[in-house]
């Protein structure tokens, strides 16, 4: 029995709520809505139920997928062979004490966002418009209209799942950067702790409405992964890209976005391997007319390097 068989059976074995998914099209979970399979995949409602699936885990040596809402994940066409992981309700908790604001790793973050306003707060207003998971944001530290997740976030804790090891992990010592951070590839955010301040009366909730009439304004939607690429040092990624003659540029099922060039949308029923050559003619193009490589903010699962 090979580790993947023997991982499925010790997970199935171990009777999770949502069951063991196999060969579970994870592209589906994605805001691309396209992409192919996990060989395992897993959604734990509870700590108990992580606590089995680490278990699980570490004891067999297989690469290890986290999933989180999908929303900066592009899931190759030929999939994923290794166990994937998303965390299911359990962790979708919000408690506020104060300023300080506790939130489950599988919390969304526009709903966070809505909650500490509502609670009289200031600080993550600019999460309304990210489609995301907290737990994501720390490992990206997404942010946005001026702030992050460094700016904001006290202390996350964490699971490693190859080792089951986890610990409290305080904002000095994650090594967040511009969409990076310390946190591992098989790293596990379960929960975090902002620390936000108290709010004008009635400001959040104008601050919010105009985030997310910006967007609306001048983000697409439809099946997409939000900004491909990371911004250049002083430079824009979508302003290179729409001087560089791409914006409308079309391989197969994906499009870069008429709306704003540094956004990829693709067709129903596309494929993620063309979101992969868009995103590969890109590169060659900016680098060409502008001398400068863009780099993939989006998180590429299954893809040849």
């Amino acid at each position: 029995m090979d580790g993947l068989e023997a991982l499925a059976t010790a997970l199935t074995a171990a009777g999770l709520a949502d069951g063991v998914g196999r060969d579970y099209p994870i592209g589906s979970l994605t805001t691309y809505r396209v992409g192919g399979t996990a060989s395992v995949f897993v959604r734990p409602v509870d700590a108990d139920e992580l606590e089995a699936v680490v278990g699980a885990a570490t004891a067999c040596e297989v690469e290890i997928l986290v999933v989180g809402l999908g929303s900066n994940l592009l899931v190759s066409d030929g999939g994923f062979t290794g166990l994937a992981i998303q965390l299911g309700g359990g962790f979708g908790s919000i408690a506020v004490s104060g300023q300080m604001v506790t939130a489950g790793g599988a919390t969304s973050l526009p709903v966070l966002a809505r909650r500490t306003v509502a609670d009289g707060l200031t600080g993550f207003e600019w999460a309304v418009g990210v489609p995301g998971s907290i737990g994501g944001a720390v490992r990206m530290n997404a942010g946005g209209h001026g702030s992050d997740m460094a700016a904001v976030l006290k202390e996350a804790t964490t699971i490693d799942l190859r080792t089951g090891a986890g610990k409290v992990r305080p904002v000095e010592s994650l090594s967040l950067g511009y969409r990076t951070s310390g946190v591992g590839s098989a790293e596990l955010v379960t929960s975090v702790v902002l620390r936000l301040e108290d709010s004008v009366s009635g400001a959040g909730e104008e601050t919010l409405a105009g985030i997310v009439r910006w967007r609306r304004e001048n983000q697409p939607g439809g099946r997409n992964a939000g900004s491909v690429f990371t911004n250049p040092p002083g430079d824009s990624a979508g302003r290179l890209i729409d001087d560089a003659g791409l914006r409308g540029h079309r391989h197969g099922s994906a499009v870069i976005s008429e709306r704003h060039a540094n956004f990829i949308q693709v067709d129903e029923g596309g494929s993620a391997d063309d979101v992969d050559a868009l995103m590969g003619e890109v590169v060659r193009r900016v680098l060409e007319v502008h001398g400068i490589r863009l780099h993939a903010e989006t998180v590429m699962v299954g893809f040849s390097q």
